[in-house]
């Protein structure tokens, strides 16, 4: 261990002395309380610490001890339904040594070191193992299978594999490497944050990641593996966006991290995820989820290491096999973060003051997401896929972390608050947004789901488009100005919004639409369009086309129950054409 004194402290920057044997990125234990830090500069023997509780009373002439290894976490069972800080120490254990107010320099163990797991051995003496081999399993909650793997750097043959119940520090297994020594596992291993997990290969992203969202799964999707961003000004929905995509997603693993957002927020999210039910099992969504929690009044410095912390937890629940899902809420504080510091350090400030490296911390991030074949013999396929809120200052999105991340993700969300205003919920603007996956994601839905589903978006969008267009004539001279078919285009456009683009996070009928249902609602304001303008062009006034009853029953068929929704569309697409077919007899009788 390297031990230094304190020359410097410049809020949650503490420059040291003595420490030339460190390297970078180690973490230190600064001053009487043992404040935890991590070395983020060296320069000759004096270290630059970032230090990730309140730094208040640290004087020069402090020690400070380096403990040679880098920030890390722990991987056991245990994480799941756990409330993390930005550096995985437990809150609610916090909660119960210090009471409301986290005390400084408390020490404790990331995972609970004696509780026990029932481990079910999955290999047997006499076996080779590599690493990324599944050694046994433990049943974590009722809806995850935890996988204990063997160890990045572990191969050999087994000499001894142990079933029953044991704490994850205990030896499950030994393994006799090559060179003849052998290696005592237990349960428990640990990961530095800021390196990203190997795997075997990286896939292409082809399946989508299906939200139940139609603005989502249909306009703008995302591929598992895949990264995203969300930008959105206050107020437009950003956090009711997040939730349903960690509700609803068909993933197995949810990693939700409330980096730098307001407090009050962060209480709404801890308050609601238990009580949210997970629509596949029925259990709660905490099950399967891991929360970490670093708000805007928590040290600076832990909310830049929070964001490295929860996608480590997401690769190591990937190596396991399993969807994982990352959210993170949101980019924009942890910016500000990078920001301080790189202040702090008297570096050369780049755009706004943000560093010039933004980009790139941006892109180490992003690019830890991917569908990839996981290490060891049975080379499971698994996925990490990155969803990252942005909150521009204004809503402005030209400035540089909104750019930064749009020139790293290929999905972009972009929530409008007129739109909001207006309560178009989600308020993703369609005109804004865009998803560079379509191309590789549709042939899984027209395969999956109809072969015309690419079609029927491609006509909504285009729909939209040209309501865009026909609004700068209505404003100019008005809707009567126009012809009856871009009076219908108009109409269409409004079903499309209203009917099909808006969403309530907040019904149970509408919160969640599966693909085919998102195909078949389309496809009859499709229907709709088609025959009404068929009826136009037979000579039925406008008016009356509006008018259709089955006009006011699609919208109302977003209501429509999951399960019985087939027969219901049918009855609509019957009753609309039989509707049509009496306007065009009318207006033949007429003519």
């Amino acid at each position: 261990m390297e031990n230094g004194r304190v020359v410097k402290v410049s809020g949650p920057l503490v420059v040291a002395e003595g420490l030339a044997g460190a390297n970078m990125y180690d973490v230190v234990r600064v001053g009487p309380d043992r404040l935890i830090g991590e070395i983020i500069e060296m320069r000759g023997d004096k270290a630059s610490i970032q230090v990730y509780e309140e730094t208040s009373g640290l004087a020069p002439g402090a020690e400070v001890v380096s403990t040679g290894a880098p920030l890390s976490v722990e991987l056991a069972p245990g994480m799941l339904e756990q409330i993390f800080d930005g550096i995985q120490r437990p809150l609610e254990l916090l909660r119960k040594l210090t009471g409301d107010t986290i005390r400084r320099g408390v020490d404790v163990p990331s995972l609970d070191r004696e509780k026990k797991w029932a481990f079910a051995p999955c290999v047997s003496v006499g076996d080779a193992v590599e690493p990324g081999d599944v050694l046994g399993t433990v049943r974590e909650t009722v809806i995850v299978e935890h996988r204990i793997l063997v160890p990045v750097g572990v191969s050999g043959t087994v000499t001894s594999i142990r079933e029953g119940e044991f704490t994850i520090t205990e030896t499950v297994a030994v393994v006799r490497r090559e060179d003849g020594t052998e290696t005592e596992l237990p349960m428990l291993s640990t990961w530095p944050v800021r390196k990203g997990r190997p795997y075997r290969e990286k896939l292409p992203p082809s399946k989508p990641l299906i939200t139940g969202q139609r603005t989502i799964d249909t306009m703008f999707p995302i591929a598992k593996g895949g990264a995203a961003a969300i930008p959105g000004p206050f107020g437009s929905g950003k956090t009711v966006v997040q939730h349903q995509l960690a509700k609803w997603s068909d993933v197995d693993i949810v990693i939700y991290i409330g980096c730098g957002e307001r407090g009050n927020e962060m209480t709404d999210v801890l308050r609601e995820f238990p009580e949210l039910k997970d629509p596949r099992s029925g259990e709660s969504l905490m099950k399967r989820t891991v929360l970490i929690a670093n708000t805007s009044d928590m040290p600076v410095a832990a909310r830049e290491a929070s964001i490295y912390t929860g996608i480590t937890i997401g690769e190591y629940f990937r190596d396991m096999g399993y969807d994982v899902a990352i959210i993170a809420d949101s980019t924009s504080r942890w910016a500000e973060a990078l920001r301080e510091m790189s202040g702090r350090l008297e570096e050369m400030p780049g755009e706004e003051g943000y560093p010039a490296y933004l980009t790139s911390r941006l892109a180490q991030f992003y690019e830890r997401a991917g569908r990839v074949v996981t290490l060891g013999s049975q080379g499971r396929e698994a996925s990490l896929s990155a969803i990252g809120a942005v909150s521009p200052q204004g809503g402005d999105i030209s400035e540089p972390v909104s750019q930064a991340t749009l020139r790293i993700v290929k999905v972009f969300w972009g929530l409008d608050d007129t739109l909001a205003y207006r309560r178009h919920f989600p308020a993703i603007n369609w005109l804004n947004s865009y998803s560079l996956y379509l191309d590789r994601v549709m042939p899984w839905f027209n395969d999956t789901v109809n072969r015309a589903f690419r079609e029927n978006r491609d006509w909504a969008m285009a729909v939209l488009q040209q309501e865009n267009e026909l609004n700068e004539i209505v404003r100019l001279v008005g809707i009567d100005a126009l012809s009856p078919e871009d009076r219908l285009t108009m109409e269409t456009a409004r079903s499309i919004r209203e009917d099909f683009l808006q969403q309530n996070a907040f019904s149970e009928l509408d919160s969640y639409t599966s693909p085919e249902r998102q195909f078949r609602l389309l496809a009859l304001i499709r229907t709709c369009h088609n025959e009404s303008l068929r009826a136009i062009q037979a000579g039925a006034k406008p008016e009356r086309v509006f008018a259709m009853s089955a006009r006011e029953a699609i919208g109302r068929a977003k209501e429509t129950e999951e399960a019985g929704f087939k027969d219901v569309y049918d009855e609509i697409e019957k009753d609309l054409k039989a509707e049509i077919n009496d306007l065009i007899k009318a207006a033949e009788e007429q003519n």
